[in-house]
């Protein structure tokens, strides 16, 4: 399979495409279509279940991948790691970022959490936290991704997503010996 490669197409003027990757596509949908509702630019909302992303030709450029990974599935993050060696580094440039749902559950073992964060901060990407179980998390949630959308699209003046690096998690070196309560 071949990588996903963020300069492998031309941008479009005024157009940011975005990825949502979910195994479980529950929050993916709500997110999509409160992504949809922007105005100012135009928009295009890519879904899929895992990477490799499937027809290469009829896709746009895509802007910025986001993995949703679900907390209390195991298999969420599992999938969400297998499809990170499927961008091209350059993704990593301020074009990936990691959205953690269901993290107030007291449930979750904490390490998942924690493994979450290694993974973000390994790859130097932005982590979010979305509330799934509310009509205004989606809503929330589209909003700060529309505005890293903005950013990794080129459509921010004088910004490139560079800047986005100080956005991104930074975990303890001493991480193994503690949690993060």
């Amino acid at each position: 399979m071949s990588l996903l490669k963020p300069f492998s197409k031309l941008p479009a003027l005024n157009t940011a495409s975005i990825l949502l990757v979910e195994r479980e596509e529950e929050f993916q949908q709500r997110l999509a279509d409160a992504l949809v509702t922007e105005t100012a630019v135009t928009l295009n909302v890519r879904l899929a279940k895992s990477l490799p992303f499937e027809h290469k030709h009829s896709r746009p450029r895509i802007d910025l991948v986001v993995f949703i990974i679900n907390l209390t599935s195991e298999l969420s993050l599992q999938s969400a790691e297998a499809s990170l060696k499927y961008l091209d580094p350059a993704y990593f440039l301020g074009k990936v970022s990691f959205m953690v749902t269901n993290a107030r559950n007291a449930a979750i073992p904490t390490e998942r959490l924690d493994s979450v964060r290694k993974l973000a901060a390994l790859h130097r990407c932005t982590l979010l936290f979305a509330e799934d179980q509310t009509a205004d998390g989606a809503t929330s949630a589209a909003e700060r991704l529309l505005s890293i959308l903005k950013v990794a699209a080129g459509l921010v003046p004088m910004t490139t997503a560079l800047y986005l690096s100080h956005l991104t998690c930074s975990v303890p070196s001493d991480i193994d010996e503690m949690g993060f309560d």
